[in-house]
């Protein structure tokens, strides 16, 4: 048991941030959900992969969260790196055989990275979640169908809408100049 918290623990908590926007409540919300997942082990029948079903309970403990406290737009992702998010998509661009990036590409890199987080930031908790399993965990489509209890068709369509309404958002801050 200690091996399977120790293994996922992170990357729980990760999630739980990235959904949830606030150190403290992500704290929180991971430990209960790593807690409902000791507790369900016995439930687990092993027909999806551990992961999905893990995801399953930890991404419902974060919606129960929201929906629990009305949790919305004033909550604000820390801009401290979140363990497991060295990882995340796009956060190792501008590394160029194993070099650190020139002092320019950093902040660039720093910029890139802080615009996507605002735009992030500003969608549907919907839009952000679904993104959030699919670009940030790398979930495939029936896993995140089964996390989200619905059809792989409607993850796509979902998925789809999510990436076009952060698209628009990352558009409006480059044409807003007080947003730069």
């Amino acid at each position: 048991m200690g091996l399977l918290l120790s293994r996922h623990q992170d990357q729980v908590f990760s999630h739980c941030l990235r959904v949830l926007r606030h150190r403290q409540t992500a704290e929180d919300v991971a430990q209960d959900a790593m807690v409902k997942v000791i507790q369900g082990l016995d439930s687990y029948d092993g027909r999806s992969k551990f992961s999905t079903w893990m995801y399953t309970i930890v991404h419902n403990a974060c919606l129960s969260k929201l929906r629990s406290e009305k949790y919305r737009r004033h909550a604000r992702l820390d801009t401290g790196a979140a363990p497991g998010e060295e990882d995340s998509p796009g956060l190792g661009a501008g590394l160029a055989q194993g070099r650190e990036p020139d002092a320019m590409s950093r902040v660039e890199l720093g910029e890139a990275h802080r615009r996507l987080l605002d735009a992030l930031d500003r969608l549907e908790d919907d839009y952000r979640a679904i993104l959030l399993l699919r670009d940030s965990r790398g979930l495939d489509y029936e896993q995140i169908a089964e996390i989200l209890a619905v059809p792989v068709g409607t993850v796509k369509s979902r998925l789809f809408r999510a990436r076009e309404a952060l698209r628009r958002e990352i558009e409006n801050q480059s044409s807003d100049p007080s947003a730069l």
